[in-house]
């Protein structure tokens, strides 16, 4: 909305103040600046709120506004005076003003930085979280305009005001004064506020996915008058699935006369339904679907899936028919998944929803499944219902123009029925918010994740999101930093989803293996080995063994404290004839599953090859079973034969206790110290689960591996690391702002500017991260003067962008021990590589003989801070062994970063050498991740060669770029995207 030329000339409009929102019943609103073009709505909205909401807010009977008031409200400059409204349908439904004050209370400029501020929600829609978005939003926007406390005065009886302001998490001073309690706000975000803030998003967009899962009427918008066609296909399933809610047809083209159809309702539009719709399913061609939503929301339809194509996926003219159908549904207050999109299923007893295109509804399970593709989403679906797998929920989102794997994320964390979250995804959209979302759920339940279109460079047709340029490999490196378990196929999400949901976590990686086949077993003690695992010498039971032999063997694995989880391995047994017979895989199945009942709380999966039935039969044996408590127990402590295990005890936005997985008994989970829930803890006696069965070993082994890292991910998680304080006696964060300051000053160019030599070692120095000084030698007499002052040996180096770091091209000269050897070394130098004024040699002391490695740290607008580490030379460069973490790193974090390269062992002793301080390197991590944490303006920094020694470590060389911090998606108030 543009301001009229009333508006204050000196202030435009704020357009990057507006942003939609989720509330707390999980409907959207739409939050943006009043304008002048605004009093007609605002006298309509203020007839619609009650006396005594009146009374609240002018501490007297105010029946109605007057022209006065009016244009107050609707003037402002965006800057002392500013008003922000919340609106549904275009009409609003609250707002919020601040008047910038004097210490006396008066109207006041900058720099004075308090304010007054008020509030007003209509009744019909308070106790939706209107209140406490508008306190963020208008907290945001005073910080902006450099207001850094807000005023207020509140009557004792307006308590659900009070409320708001307590609960906001800002420091706070509160007196009463005159018959009303005076409050004031430091506006500074602290953890507590930002734990509320994120608390709030969880439970908001949790509950806006819910609705759309669990709606309570359905209608589906273009069923077809004759079989066939997609929304004809959906009622049919829809009813198939047996949806206990109340179901309709609409299709304007009906004759009037029709009144039922597949034996549901049938309407030619919404308006003729006599009770509200909470879902719509919208099968309808692109050019009619804004018709159809302007109907949902007219008659107050809460969420929309729409299976139309023809928008993002058809390019430019698609991708703004796209945004332009978000825009509509939000404005209502309605969230969508799609456009493009398969549907939506959630087999619930109590729900039994079945909006999607599959002809079949899977069984009740405990998997969610969120998908970015319809073609994948039939896949996995088929997958798991030939594996006797079923499903909590399912989501195939198409476009992901509104509802996306973040949501789906926020859903699974709380969702009692769901064990384990697989997502397919070929874009993120706010990766920042991924990581953050996947490392809280991931604390308590597994997250499997298949990452498509890894390697183009570019987002699917549909997918209108930004771009990160970040490498695949740095993805994956990050989504394991925050639990997730990364797999490269839909096959190994299957594998992985079906132990995980199936079985307890490993408490290592101790496997034992046991079979009738010698050779499987050998398989499978094999690919343990390549899978970094430990397996016990397979126990061959003989072609002979009977089901029996099996349950023996089976019950005593699991009896082992010397073991962590069993492999089984099982072919057809040979009859006296010498013919296989295949049809014992039900009484293996009751043998296995007998066992596990009876044995302790280790995972187990099956490998078999060709035995008819028998991961049916598993999957059946089990598919009643209640769900099972999941347990991380620490290695070293062998699992008796039954485990105490530990589950969140249900309050508002936790997991329930029913099925979640939870961290260690007493243990804080990454967030816990933060979060606004509690965990408690509960003992339970685990009880068997589904037992996987898979056609290979190396399918079975890489499923356990996983599972066991994930494990380990666990236990680590549950203590997290520190940042430790010692760092704080030796950096000097002002310092190292005034130079950042005074640099970007001279740098007009948003790109910024890379420092000069000296600059960068000013920056790092006050960061207690020292660099080895070099002296220009632009000529031999320059390079023996420089020597003279630094001290033999030295080392001559040529500076050119084009030979920087590149010894192999021979122009690095190292130990250089008198003037002769350097005047010789720079006369090579200069005959073999060019003239000096295009080598820019320079002249270094020697560094204590070490491990030369490389430290990195880069801004990406995505993706947000990344730490880089990896040894120097083209060796690791040509394999990407290069490790990867979010910063702020932990003292976890730098350990993990200097062990997870595959040439670590270079650093440890490996044949022979000494050992280098990776203690030392470890700080230097640290170090780099605080300046660039502390510092969003340091977008790259590159610390080459860091040569570690024995005892300490020399950093070499060092280039540092500087430009304005980009825009970060996951900071300031909670809002939608907008793609």
């Amino acid at each position: 909305m543009e301001p009229t030329p009333e508006q204050s000339p000196h202030h435009a409009y704020p357009d990057h103040w507006e942003a939609d929102v989720v509330l707390r019943d999980g409907g959207t609103a739409r939050i943006r600046p009043i304008t002048t073009d605004d009093a007609e709505r605002l006298v309509s909205f203020y007839e619609q709120v009650s006396d005594e909401s009146k009374y609240y807010r002018f501490f007297a009977p105010y029946p109605r506004l007057s022209d006065r008031d009016v244009h107050r409200f609707t003037h402002h400059d965006y800057v002392d005076r500013v008003g922000l409204a919340v609106t549904i349908g275009g009409e609003f439904i609250g707002t919020v003003r601040y008047d910038r004050i004097d210490d006396t209370g008066r109207p006041a400029s900058a720099p004075a930085d308090e304010a007054e501020v008020a509030f007003l929600v209509q009744d019909a829609h308070q106790g939706r979280g209107v209140a406490s978005a508008l306190l963020e939003h208008i907290a945001a926007v005073a910080r902006e305009r450099g207001i850094r406390r807000f005023a207020a005065e509140v009557l004792p009886a307006n308590n659900k005001m009070i409320k708001v302001f307590r609960d906001g998490g800002y420091t706070q001073r509160r007196s009463f004064e005159d018959g009303s309690v005076h409050l004031t706000l430091d506006l500074e975000p602290t953890e507590k506020s930002l734990a509320v803030q994120r608390g709030r998003e969880q439970r908001a967009e949790a509950r806006s996915v819910q609705r759309l899962l669990a709606p309570g009427s359905v209608a589906v918008i273009g069923t077809g008058r004759t079989p066939g066609g997609v929304g004809r296909t959906v009622l049919r399933n829809l009813l198939a699935a047996g949806y206990t809610g109340r179901a309709y047809a609409v299709n304007r083209a009906f004759d009037e006369g029709l009144a039922t159809l597949d034996g549901v309702p049938a309407h030619r539009s919404l308006g003729e339904i006599d009770e509200q719709v909470d879902l719509a399913v919208i099968a309808v061609p692109a050019h009619r679907v804004p018709e159809a939503v302007a109907d949902c929301g007219e008659h107050g339809v809460q969420g929309l899936v729409v299976l139309s194509a023809g928008y993002a996926e058809r390019g430019a003219e698609g991708r703004e028919l796209q945004r332009e159908l978000v825009r509509q549904a939000r404005s209502y207050g309605m969230r969508i998944i799609g456009p493009n999109a398969f549907g939506i299923i959630n087999t619930a007893e109590t729900v039994r929803l079945n909006a999607s295109l599959a002809p079949e509804s899977p069984a009740r399970g405990r998997i969610g499944l969120f998908t970015q593709s319809g073609a994948i989403g039939i896949a996995l679906l088929s997958g798991l219902h030939r594996r006797g797998a079923g499903l909590s929920s399912f989501i195939s989102a198409g476009n992901r123009a509104d509802v996306s794997g973040n949501d789906f994320l926020q859903y699974s964390f709380e969702d009692p029925d769901t064990d384990v979250a697989l997502l397919y995804l070929e874009s993120l959209g706010n990766p920042r918010k991924f990581t953050r979302l996947a490392r809280r759920t991931a604390a308590v339940k597994p997250v499997v994740v298949v990452k498509g279109a890894r390697h183009s460079g570019t987002n699917p047709p549909g997918h209108a999101v930004p771009v990160s340029r970040i490498p695949d490999t740095t993805v994956s490196a990050l989504m394991r930093q925050a639990g997730v378990i990364r797999v490269d196929t839909v096959t190994e999400m299957v594998d992985a989803g079906l132990l995980l949901a199936g079985q307890p976590l490993p408490a290592g990686p101790r496997v034992a293996i046991l079979g009738n086949s010698e050779s499987l077993g050998l398989l499978t003690y094999d690919a343990c080995l390549a899978e970094g695992l430990r397996p016990r010498p397979p126990i061959d039971l003989t072609t002979a063994a009977s089901p029996q032999d099996f349950r023996d063997a089976l019950a005593e694995a699991l009896a082992d404290g010397t073991c962590d989880a069993v492999i089984v391995t099982a072919i057809p047994w040979v009859g006296e004839n010498g013919e296989a017979e295949t049809g014992d895989g039900q009484v293996l199945a009751e043998a296995l599953t007998k066992a596990v009942a009876g044995g302790s709380a280790k995972p187990v999966a099956v490998v078999h090859v060709e035995i008819g039935g028998l991961a049916e039969a598993l999957a059946a044996a089990s598919s009643t079973a209640a769900p099972r408590p999941r347990t991380v127990t620490p290695a070293a402590q062998p699992r008796a034969a039954t485990t105490a295990t530990t589950a969140r005890a249900t309050t508002a936005g936790t997991p329930a206790a029913r099925g979640a997985a939870t961290a260690p008994a007493g243990a804080a989970t990454p967030e816990a110290a933060t979060a606004p829930e509690a965990a408690t803890s509960q003992e339970a006696t685990p009880r068997p689960g589904r037992i996987p069965a898979y056609p290979a070993a190396e399918r079975a082994v890489r499923a356990l591996a996983e599972a066991v890292k994930y494990a380990q991910w666990r236990r680590q998680a549950a203590v997290p690391g520190k940042i430790p304080e010692f760092l704080d006696d030796t950096i000097h964060e002002a310092g190292a702002a005034a130079l950042i300051e005074a640099q970007l000053a001279t740098a007009p160019d948003p790109r910024g500017r890379p420092l000069s030599h000296d600059e960068a070692r000013e920056l790092l120095g006050h960061y207690g991260i020292d660099v080895r000084p070099t002296l220009p030698a632009p000529d031999p007499e320059a390079a023996v003067a420089a020597a003279a002052r630094l001290g033999y040996p030295v080392a001559l180096k040529t500076t050119a962008p084009h030979l920087r770091h590149r010894a192999d091209l021979g122009g690095v000269r190292l130990d250089v021990a008198d003037e002769e050897a350097l005047r010789r070394a720079y006369g090579e130098l200069t005959d073999l590589l060019g003239k000096p004024a295009e080598l820019l040699p320079v002249v270094q002391a020697m560094a204590p003989r070490g491990v030369d490695t490389v430290v990195r740290a880069s801004i990406d607008a995505a993706a947000g801070a990344i730490l880089s580490f990896g040894l120097a030379g083209a060796p690791s460069e040509l394999l990407g062994d290069t490790a990867h973490r979010l910063v702020p790193a932990t003292d976890r974090d730098a350990a993990e970063l200097i062990r997870s390269i595959r040439a670590a062992p270079v650093l440890f002793g490996w044949r022979g050498s000494a050992p280098v301080d990776t203690a030392a390197l470890e700080e230097l991590l640290l170090r780099l991740s605080r300046l660039v944490d502390d510092h969003p303006e340091v977008v790259s920094v590159a610390l080459e060669p860091v040569v570690v020694a024995p005892q300490g470590l020399t950093v070499l060389g060092a280039s540092v770029r500087l430009a304005p911090p980009p825009a970060r998606s996951d900071v300031g108030p909670r809002r939608l995207p907008n793609y």
